[in-house]
């Protein structure tokens, strides 16, 4: 058996325990081959970072019922519809006092704990890597997280100074330069020095991950209008996008620009580049959701170890009905067993 891929459970009071019983029942936590032999030797499995009484109820809202039988160690694990799921039960809350769409410390805390055991798991080499359910920010936060979320928590733990945000999807990938910055301050984030550390890390993964078998082509958006129009319009392509893009060029990096914006994802969809660049978060985000708003997967390059994340939040607003989507869910999980082929 390969080392196992851990599924944090996202906030007990969102639609995260859900989607996870909605991928378990899809097939999607079956056993993943992942290479090895020609027996399939090399197999995945899927362990939930998460809390069993909260896990039945979500199959409750999906009208199922669970078994409940010890696992290995301090392992559950839950029978659902003729589907095993292995659950590694970090919190223990009382659904009665946990209501659906509700900010609490106690639901804050129970997150953090998910994601900080899986985190330990993936660098101590137990787990293949992790795959996010969504988390509520003022949620970790009344629970003493001084992070702004996902991201900049697990970039802390792996000691990793520069992280970049990439949101993928079978026709599109796009990373973020910079990511939850109001729109004023992009221009004086925008230096030379994160631009090209961004290419850097893209580069990478996508040689890593994505393109083994070929040089990564990687777009560089402009910031300003028609990339500036020649100063028209601004000048920081000329001043911080063009030297970044010139040091890539020399340390071998296929990175081109900078694009104009409103014309480079139409060449991009066509599969002129492997990955788009992008100055701000709507830049990427906007033409990123609107091909895969359903499927999209949020993936953290730059990091020791393999994290996806379903591309939503916890949507308090669905929580409890039973209508929330899996799709991000089960392409988060795709996504992160193909990058933890061994070939790769």
């Amino acid at each position: 058996m390969a080392k196992p891929f851990i599924i944090t459970m996202g906030d007990p009071a969102g639609i995260g325990p859900e989607i996870i019983i909605q991928a378990l029942l899809s097939g999607a936590l079956a056993p993943a081959a992942t290479g090895g032999d020609a027996a399939g030797a090399n197999i995945n499995t899927f362990v939930v970072a998460g809390d069993v009484a909260i896990l039945c109820r979500a199959a409750a809202v999906l009208g199922h019922k669970v078994e409940v039988v010890a696992g290995t160690g301090a392992e559950m694990v839950l029978k659902v519809a003729q589907q095993r799921l292995r659950v590694m039960p970090l919190s223990q809350l009382d659904p009665d006092l946990t209501p659906f769409g509700r900010i609490s410390a106690a639901n804050g805390r129970a997150m953090l704990d998910y994601i900080e055991w899986a985190c330990a798991r993936c660098q101590a080499g137990e787990a293949a890597g992790m795959i996010t359910a969504p988390i509520q920010k003022e949620a970790i936060h009344a629970a003493g997280c001084e992070f702004p979320g996902h991201t900049e928590l697990l970039a802390q733990r792996c000691g990793v100074k520069k992280v970049v945000m990439m949101l993928a999807g079978p026709r599109l990938r796009v990373c973020l330069v910079t990511t939850h910055l109001a729109l004023r301050d992009v221009p004086t984030a925008v230096t030379s020095a994160e631009i090209l550390e961004t290419i850097k890390i893209t580069h990478t993964a996508l040689q890593r991950y994505f393109c083994p078998a070929s040089a990564p082509r990687i777009a560089v958006l402009a910031l300003n209008p028609h990339a500036g129009e020649g100063g028209m319009f601004g000048d920081e392509e000329e001043r911080f996008i063009v030297p970044a893009l010139e040091q890539a060029l020399a340390l071998g990096i296929q990175a081109s620009g900078p694009h104009s914006a409103d014309t480079l994802f139409h060449f991009a969809v066509q599969g002129a580049y492997d990955a788009v660049v992008c100055m701000y978060h709507d830049q990427g985000l906007i033409p990123l959701k609107l091909l895969h708003f359903e499927d999209g997967v949020n993936v953290t390059l730059g990091l020791p170890i393999i994290r996806t994340s379903v591309d939503h939040g916890t949507a308090y607003d669905l929580a409890g009905s039973g209508k929330a989507s899996a799709q991000s869910l089960i392409a988060a999980i795709n996504m992160a067993v193909q990058m933890g082929i061994p070939s790769r």
